[in-house]
């Protein structure tokens, strides 16, 4: 894994819309390790690939974790080739989703990536508040962008 070198603040805010990039020529916030992750930061789990804009997994069961304040999680995905299915689990502090699902996953935390675009993970039903997101590939070959929450 290609060290991101940044040392500028993550883009994304903790009491509103904003951005935080995977790839290392915009990325911020990453952390070493998923154990104990500080507001606006994330990390890389399993055999992943920085590149400058984003992050290749290159065998399945690779994780990224997150830790946000916001309502809405939202993360730019695209598959090793456009039409080919990658399934994957999304995690809420530890936990299934529950009715804090996005619309592209469902309650059980399931989801299925099958073109490039951004995919809405979590929606929470209470409003902002600070959370611990995590997402697992099930195939390789997937492309991580970028996150946007709101």
């Amino acid at each position: 894994m290609k060290p991101t070198g940044s040392t500028r603040p993550p883009t994304g805010t903790p009491w509103g819309p904003g951005r935080t990039y995977v790839g290392y020529g915009r990325g911020a916030g990453r952390a070493a390790s998923p154990a104990r992750l500080a507001l606006n930061h994330w990390a890389l789990s399993g055999d992943w690939t920085a590149e400058d804009e984003s992050a290749q997994l290159s065998s399945a069961g690779g994780s990224i974790t997150f830790r946000f304040h916001a309502r809405d999680l939202n993360l730019v995905l695209a598959p090793a080739a456009s039409g080919a299915l990658v399934r994957f689990t999304v995690r809420l502090d530890g936990h299934l989703p529950g009715h804090d699902h996005g619309i592209d996953v469902d309650e059980s935390g399931e989801g299925t990536l099958d073109e490039p675009r951004m995919y809405q993970l979590v929606r929470q039903r209470g409003g902002a508040a600070d959370c611990t997101f995590e997402i697992t590939f099930e195939e390789p070959g997937v492309r991580a962008y970028v996150f946007t929450f709101g």
